[in-house]
């Protein structure tokens, strides 16, 4: 069961719609174990207290905001809800926007909205005139010490709030340095851009995340069995591997590169048929 971050309800107009928070990433990082790298032995993470030098167990730290210099206001969980209860409880709704319309740089980290207690009625309307509508809600909402701007939409059957990023987070990308839109001046061909349009269309396909994961993490745990079997449980010597060289700057036939990508998606298809040939 995932855990709720917070129980509350969706304001808008003279709507309420009791709901939870509940997480919705599952992060796949490996853990690693810090180690001496003298005896192998693991290192463990202390909280200090800065006079003493002693460990401080957790149930005696407690949260600070300085006010002058070396003293504090202790501030709690309870005092952080009594503060602004009403922002704290609840998901305010500001606006509605089309579906598609928010860029995805603005997008931070998603959470499945759960109807909490006598919300279903409520929560379902939401969801339906979301889906008949095609549009998201513009919200704000309260996570921890924080109001985030937030984008609620319909994932199948869930409403899913999206935290987002305010504009003055982002930086001005007018401030990046990007080649300009003058084909001619960059020399890329209109038979370059014709075989990239080539290659797009190629290789389009429907949307299934389920055909993506995390290759490298795949790699990683095949390389840690390995070394493992062959009994180097200890840490590498320092410069056991290499770098690599770094690669000077080359000239591409990008004309030639897009020539052959085409051909290799051409021949996926005749590969696929002549492997059902086989099982057949």
């Amino acid at each position: 069961m995932a855990s709720k971050l917070w129980t509350g309800s969706i304001s808008f107009g003279l709507v309420n719609i009791p709901v939870s928070l509940v997480v919705a990433e599952a992060h796949e990082e490996l853990d690693f174990t810090l180690l001496d790298r003298q005896d192998d032995s693991p290192i463990g993470y202390q909280k200090i207290n800065k006079r003493t030098g002693k460990p401080v167990p957790n149930d005696r730290i407690v949260r600070g905001f300085p006010y002058q210099t070396g003293r504090y206001v202790i501030v709690t969980d309870a005092d952080l809800r009594r503060a602004s209860p009403e922002r704290t409880q609840r998901i305010d709704v500001l606006a509605f926007v089309k579906a598609g319309e928010i860029p995805a740089i603005y997008c931070d980290r998603p959470y499945y909205l759960e109807p909490a207690r006598g919300g279903d009625r409520g929560y379902a309307l939401l969801r339906e005139a979301l889906r008949k509508s095609g549009k998201v809600a513009i919200a704000t909402v309260v996570v921890k010490t924080r109001q985030h701007l937030a984008a609620i939409a319909v994932q199948d059957r869930v409403l899913v709030l999206d935290l987002l990023r305010y504009a003055s987070e982002l930086r001005d990308p007018a401030k990046v340095r990007v080649p300009g839109t003058d084909l001619g001046a960059l020399r890329v061909t209109p038979r370059e851009l014709r075989m990239a349009e080539r290659l797009i269309e190629e290789m389009t396909t429907s949307w299934k995340p389920e055909r993506y994961h995390d290759e490298y993490r795949d790699d990683l745990l095949a390389f840690i069995r390995k070394r493992a079997r062959a009994g180097k449980l200890a840490a590498a010597p320092e410069g056991e591997e290499p770098a690599p060289p770094a690669r000077r700057a080359e000239v591409i036939d990008i004309a030639e590169l897009l020539r052959k990508s085409l051909a290799g998606t051409k021949s996926r298809p005749e590969r696929r048929r002549a492997r059902r040939r086989k099982t057949a």
